[in-house]
């Protein structure tokens, strides 16, 4: 078969090793005779899996202690909602830099009074605003770190004020992030670490 090398915005490429791993797995999950997708989740080897998962996603990104690994299911778009039915009890604030922003904006407005506060839509999201206020009567500031479909994305992290939640779909794992300063950082897998169907959530544990 021809390899052909993905090189677009989505769905990243993996590793042919992993590839091949996968397959085996689902004919015979680590030796057990049975495939991976008809095992319990509390298979010991299983358990294994996701407890060196979570280990590895601490050491690339230095996350601190005081913060728990989630992988869950349903897209990270779902975050989008779930964020604010557990954390806005009165008002979020947003910076809109992109359709999954926007879009995050949206569901948000279901559950309370939302801020937004600054906005690129004006230029078609090619700009990141600048030189905004971060209100500190919020529940939580909503930033989405990088937007492939523009072309922008926030290089650095920023200090807040309050509790930090940022989308990081599309950058993770692209460079240093100093967890410290996010309250909950979440996203898809498929860009950066794997295939599509997995949300990865960080999340300070007194927030849990």
């Amino acid at each position: 078969m021809k390899q052909v090398h993905n090189f677009n915005a989505g769905p990243c490429v993996l590793p042919k090793q992993a590839v091949e791993s996968a397959i085996e797995a689902i004919r015979n999950f680590d030796n057990t005779g049975i495939g991976l997708l008809e095992i319990s989740h509390r298979t010991p080897g299983w358990e294994r899996t996701m407890a060196e998962t979570e280990a590895l996603w601490r050491e690339l990104l230095n996350i601190p202690e005081n913060y728990e690994v989630l992988f869950l299911g349903g897209g990270a778009s779902t975050q989008f909602f779930h964020i604010p039915a557990n954390f806005l009890k009165t008002k979020a604030a947003f910076l809109q830099t992109g359709v999954w922003a926007k879009k995050a904006v949206k569901e948000a407005k279901f559950y309370g009074q939302v801020e937004v506060v600054a906005s690129s839509e004006d230029k078609n999201y090619t700009y990141v605003p600048k030189n905004y206020t971060i209100p500190t009567d919020v529940d939580y500031f909503h930033i989405t770190t990088n937007n492939t479909i523009y072309g922008t994305e926030l290089k650095t992290d920023i200090d807040c004020p309050v509790n930090l939640i940022a989308d990081m779909s599309s950058d993770i794992m692209s460079r240093p992030v100093d967890v410290s300063k996010y309250a909950m950082i979440y996203g898809g897998a498929q860009k950066n670490v794997g295939p599509a169907g997995v949300t990865f959530v960080i999340i300070r544990k007194d927030l849990i």
